[in-house]
């Protein structure tokens, strides 16, 4: 279907289906309340994302909600950075300030996640309250008849890929309406320049003159990085694939620093990644390239690695939510998926970048990755038009969504 068509035609759908109604004017008495149950964790600038994303969608489609968000973790400094942007947010943590939002708010909101991660606090919310919720852009896997059920009372289920739809419709979740809508954090508009800026300027990178690549082991080692159990098969698992899994990054680095004359950064989006950068990129490079490559050594916030995505000639590697980020701020970027990331990488495909999807699960694929990146890098026109190509799709399937939770809370 030509690109015009689609989206006329999903206008079209979303007034017949009377979801255009707009809230009161500013000023109206008793505006809505969400209580968006959202911040699975800190450890990982995506999961941070989700968050900021969804609350920017919100001002920007419900200016006259008030949101109270109920997190999982704001620590390590992102509270005090989500109060920066949003500051009339507020945070309900204790047992009473969540009491009361059970009381206060009208809808409850689950926010975007790798599953319906809340899913007991969304049971709690239903029976003790008896108000609507919304899922908003989560990925689904096989899932229980209590979570069937759940999803099915929701007055909308949306999910981040067409997989996870697929799956769900699959498995007769029958919410009253069920779509594809990309993960939240694509409307991340976070910035903190004056940390990018020393940054780059302390590491000779130069606006548009070098690419992001970010690395990834098939699971994360939280063990490493916060309270987890060490897991022997995972652990095993990471081991058997890390050379695999990385050398096709290794090469597109060798290649665009040589062919683009581009500067790679080697960077984290998990605390995790820095060492895993070093051992599987930095150290495995020649060192005439070497030379060109910049490794950061510290983890850093969503805000500063926005800032830095934005001033980068693009991104690759082998994760999800900085690709994500980097799209909904105008940036290319390749994003590399294998099995053990579930279905999300697919929504590359479906917002129309699937030629920037590579599965290292296949051979065909994998070796696709290096001349990849290269043209990303020296076709500039080119990689900015399927960007923009990209974000048309994103920003019309956000405007239906947030007419969907709108005409929720009428």
């Amino acid at each position: 279907m030509k690109r015009r068509a689609f989206i006329k035609q999903a206008l079209a759908g979303v007034a017949i289906a009377g979801f255009t109604s707009r809230l009161p004017a500013a000023g109206a008495a008793n505006p809505p309340r969400i209580l968006l149950r959202s911040s699975w964790q800190t450890v990982n600038i995506g999961d941070i994302a989700h968050t900021p994303g969804v609350l920017h969608l919100l001002e920007k489609h419900i200016p006259h909600a008030e949101i109270r968000l109920w997190p999982s973790s704001v620590d390590n400094g992102v509270e005090k950075m989500l109060r920066a942007r949003f500051p009339k947010l507020v945070i309900v943590q204790s047992k009473d300030e969540i009491a009361k939002a059970f009381v206060d708010c009208d809808f409850l909101l689950h926010g975007s996640g790798p599953s319906l991660v809340a899913a007991k606090d969304v049971a709690r919310w239903v029976k003790e309250t008896a108000k609507p919720f919304g899922v908003y852009g989560i990925t689904l896997g096989t899932v229980d008849g209590a979570i069937v059920e759940l999803l099915s009372k929701a007055k909308f289920a949306y999910f981040r890929d067409s997989v996870s739809l697929a799956s769900a419709k699959q498995q007769k979740i029958s919410a009253p309406v069920m779509d594809f809508t990309p993960d939240g954090a694509f409307a991340v508009d976070l910035r903190n320049d004056a940390a990018a800026d020393e940054f780059l300027k302390a590491n000779h990178l130069e606006t548009g003159k070098f690419l992001c690549c970010i690395p990834r082991l098939r699971n994360t080692p939280y063990w490493k990085i916060k309270n987890a159990v060490f897991d022997q098969k995972k652990h095993d698992r990471n081991e058997a694939m890390k050379e695999h899994d990385h050398a096709p990054l290794r090469q597109a680095i060798i290649e665009v620093t040589k062919q683009a004359g581009m500067k790679v950064l080697l960077c984290p989006e998990d605390k995790s990644q820095m060492d895993i950068g070093k051992e599987m990129l930095l150290d495995k490079l020649p060192e005439d390239v070497k030379a060109r490559v910049v490794w950061r050594e510290k983890y850093w916030l969503t805000d500063e690695a926005l800032s830095v995505y934005v001033k980068s000639a693009g991104l690759f590697g082998n994760e999800m939510h900085s690709p994500i980020m980097c799209i909904g701020n105008g940036v290319p970027a390749i994003v590399c998926r294998f099995a053990e990331q579930t279905s999300k990488g697919f929504m590359w495909r479906d917002i129309g970048l699937d030629s920037w999807l590579f599965d290292h699960d296949k051979d065909e694929d994998a070796a696709k990755i290096p001349p990849a990146v290269v043209a990303m890098a020296m076709d500039r026109k080119g990689a900015l038009e399927k960007v923009e190509k990209a974000k048309e799709t994103v920003l019309l399937k956000q405007k239906q969504s947030m007419d969907v939770l709108a005409a929720c809370l009428k």
